[in-house]
This record gives structure tokens, sequence and C-alpha cells, in this order.
């Protein structure tokens, strides 16, 4: 059924979004509708990728619960994660090597990028979530909360362990040198909207001058979330050698860090009581995600860079792992070029990826479209003068042969969650 020859699937999914974007205090509720009158549309009136009927959800099921199970399990296990991260008070300690005005807040961002270059980008906005409330008083502005979320997106664009969508490509034959690229214009990005942010944030709330006297760091907590950290890289980098099947075949990377997280718990307790906002905030996530994944989407565009750099801004709104998936069954793309624009096109919007809802579920004034898209307007700006060096430096050199096979859209990285879970 369409209208105006739009697909209806596509009108209820943009509705869904509007609604998202309308009634922010809501946003759970308004996910999980649009889920629900989406699927029940498809169930009726249509089909699951050209399955009709309740086979057809089963089918999609089937095919999308590796990504969710990992989605799952890092934005839970992370939550707990960030907060082992604070209590250890080691973020009491940066006062002593930042700087005291709005390069402060600029070296917290950059710190942020290099963690998720090798970090789940979840992690690295939640730690980073967790230092810039100690260092700003809990007083941060909404453009610097775009700015943490967009640097743990762009430091995990140009590396294969660094995103789920990078980790997709290099499991499907991409080489890592070809996605490294994407750095060129994630640095770019972050010099502009880093500089920016900061300067945002020191005029809202100065960064906190002195470190307090005799802060006795809590080694234990350190040493849990180093443990969790490993276990998601050690999980993600054997598989991806020894058998990527398996890691497609099943969500190991959350389980690892669930692992992790059980083991140590006799050490330190984890806070369990952040748990059930944390699954609220799962839900949501997961409601778009699987919204997306009943879009009927069969392909992309011809490949190219005006094409790629639209994908930068579909993937706001848009799960980024099937627009991947797509593309590397399509073929003819620069993947450095693609990497960046999927990985951190995202942060343009505080839902546009995993690490957006995550650091939102420690920031709920972060929920509203309007005020992020007025304060963190940078980031969009960022965006384009990076992707505009990609062309003046590196420029863009397709591949010349498509990409044949099926890409695994299961594969995770400890970057894994950050699917950016783009709706």
């Amino acid at each position: 059924m369409t209208i105006a020859g739009i697909p209806l699937d596509f009108l209820l999914f943009a509705l869904t979004l509007a609604g998202v974007a309308l009634f922010h205090h809501h946003t759970l509720y308004v996910a999980v509708t649009g889920m629900l009158v989406i699927a029940g549309y498809k169930l009726l009136f249509g089909d699951f990728a050209g399955v009709p009927g309740l086979p057809g959800l089963v089918g999609l099921l089937h095919h999308e619960w590796v990504t969710l199970g990992n989605l799952l399990g890092l934005l839970l296990g992370f939550a707990l994660l960030a907060d082992h991260f604070e209590r250890s008070r080691v973020t009491d300690l940066l006062p002593r090597f930042l700087p005291d005005d709005w390069k402060g807040g600029f070296c917290l961002l950059l710190i942020i990028f290099v963690l998720s270059s090798f970090l789940d980008n979840i992690a690295a906005a939640m730690i980073g979530g967790a230092m810039a409330h100690v260092l700003f008083r809990g007083r941060v502005h909404i453009g610097y909360l775009a700015a943490i979320v967009a640097a743990s997106n762009a430091g995990g664009a140009g590396s294969v362990v660094g995103d789920t969508t990078t980790t997709m490509m290099w499991i499907a034959g991409v080489r890592p040198g070809q996605v490294f690229e994407a750095y060129v214009g994630a640095l770019a990005a972050i010099l502009f909207f880093g500089v920016v942010a900061a300067r945002q944030q020191h005029a809202h709330q100065p960064i906190v001058k002195d470190s307090p006297v005799g802060v006795p760091l809590d080694h234990a907590r350190l040493a849990i979330v180093a443990i969790i950290l490993l276990a998601a890289i050690a999980t993600n980098v054997w598989f991806n050698v020894r058998n990527p099947e398996l890691l497609n075949a099943w969500p190991l990377i959350g389980l690892a860090v669930w692992v992790a997280l059980l083991a140590t718990a006799g050490w330190r307790a984890p806070t369990w009581k952040l748990l059930p906002g944390a699954l609220r905030g799962s839900i949501f996530l997961l409601s778009l995600v699987m919204c997306a994944a009943m879009m009927p989407v069969k392909a992309l565009p011809a490949a190219s860079w005006g094409t790629t750099l639209g994908l930068g801004f579909v993937s706001a709104v848009f799960d980024n792992i099937p627009l991947t998936a797509l593309a590397l069954r399509q073929g003819g793309y620069d993947w450095g070029f693609l990497a960046y624009a999927v990985g951190f096109g995202g942060s343009m919007l505080w839902f546009g990826s995993s690490a957006g809802v995550a650091l939102c579920s420690m920031y709920p004034q972060g929920r509203s479209v309007g005020a992020w898209i007025r304060g963190g307007w940078h980031v969009a700006v960022g965006y384009l003068l990076g992707y505009a060096l990609l062309m003046a430096v590196v420029g863009w050199n397709p591949e010349l042969h498509g990409r044949g096979g099926h890409a695994p859209i299961g594969a995770a990285s400890a970057a894994a969650a950050q699917t950016s879970a783009k709706p």
C-alpha cells in the first residue's frame, strides 16, 4: 500500500520518528507503539523481506536477534561499567591533568575519541559522560553532550574494532587500511565541533580547577572496568579471527560483558538499581532498530560520493547496520568514506546511535531533538567539513568490483552496539 507513491511502512516509521522528536518525555511509549503498529500492518497487509505473515516475522527476528542481543547486553552492561568507573573516583583526579579553561573540555573529547578507537563507542560515551559529570559539576551543556556522542562515534569510524559497521566490513573482506582513511575526516570533524562544544561548555559551566585533596582511588573498580572491556574486545577479536560464523550466530560480545560483570560482582557489587532505567533506554533503541529492520529497503542508490554523503544523514534516523549490509552487497563504494559516513552520521540526533541513547539515559535533558539540534549544530557542520577534507585529501576511490555474498549483519564489535543503532 502506498500514499503519494510512498510505501505506508515508511510513512509509519516517519510518524514514529516524528513522535520521538515531539514527545521526548514519552519516547519509550512512542517507539514501542510505532514498532507494534508497523509489525501489525506488515502482518496483515505486507510482508517481511518477501515472506508474508507470521513466518516472515519469525524469519526477521531470527535474522536480527544477534544484533538485538548484543545491543541489549552492551547497553545494560555498560551502564553498570560507567558507574564502576565513576565510583572508582579516577574522574576526581582529572582536573590535575586537564587545562583549566575551555581547552580542558576539548582534551576530554579527544580522550573519548581515542578510547573509542579500540573500545565500544557506548562504553566510550558513557565513560566520557561520567567524567564530564564530575568535571562540570553535573551541569553539562546539550551541545557538549552531542560532542561526546560525536567523539565516540568518530573515534570508531576508522578502526575495524571500533564500530559495528567497520567490523562488518572487515569480516566481509575490506582491509583495515581501507577503513583507516576515515580518520582524515574524523579528525577534521572533531577539531571543529570539539572546539565549538568545549567553548559552549566553558560558557555554561567551567571545568573544575583543582582536584580534591587525598582522593582515595578504588583500584578494584578500575580493575573491573578493565576486565569488562578486555572481555568484550577479546571476544570480538578472537571470534573474528577463529570463528566469525559463531560470532554471527550468537550475541557473544554482550554475553562476554555480562560474564565479566557477574564474575567480578563479589569483588565490587555493581549498582543494580541502575538497570531499570538502562532497560527502558535499551527497549527504546531496540524498538527503533526493529522498525528500521522492517522497512522494505532492498537496495541503495548507485554508489557514489554523493550517495555516501547522504547515507551519513540517513544513518541519523535509520539503523546503520542494514545500511552497511546493503552497501557491502552492492559494492562499488570507497569503504573509508562509507565508514566515516555511517559511523559518524548518527551523532546528529540523540537517538541516531546507541551511544547517544546510552548517554541520554545519564542525561535525560538530551532527549529533546530540538535542543540537540540547536545546541549540537556543530556536529552536522563538522560532518560536512570532514567529508570535504576526505574528498580533497584522499579522493573518492571506489572498489572496482562488487562484493558478493551476504554481509554478516549480526557481527558486532566491542563497539558493537554502537550500532549506532541508528534507527
